[in-house]
């Protein structure tokens, strides 16, 4: 599978749950009365999301995306003799 980086460059602030979630004990559904945890902030740059948190008194820390490792794999290497794994067709 070959995924794209589009819309991967924003900041994003989310928020940690105040309370546990609850079991409804009729129909199984999980809840929460936090409404926050359904919030999610994008921010075009780590300091607008920095200052953002900062200017409201949102205790925060901050996740770096981990680095990406490119795997380069050709098409006509699924049908080479030596292949290791089941053949799809």
């Amino acid at each position: 599978m070959q995924s794209g980086s589009a819309q991967t460059k924003d900041w994003v602030l989310e928020f940690e749950p105040a309370s546990a979630r609850q079991v409804d004990p009729l129909m199984g559904w999980i809840s929460s009365g936090d409404t926050s945890t359904q919030l999610k902030l994008e921010f075009a740059t780590r300091d607008e999301a920095v200052a953002y948190a900062t200017r409201n008194g949102i205790a925060f820390t901050i996740s770096e995306p981990a680095p990406r490792k490119r795997q380069n794999k050709s098409y006509s290497d699924n049908f080479k003799f030596g292949r290791i794994g089941m053949w799809s067709h």
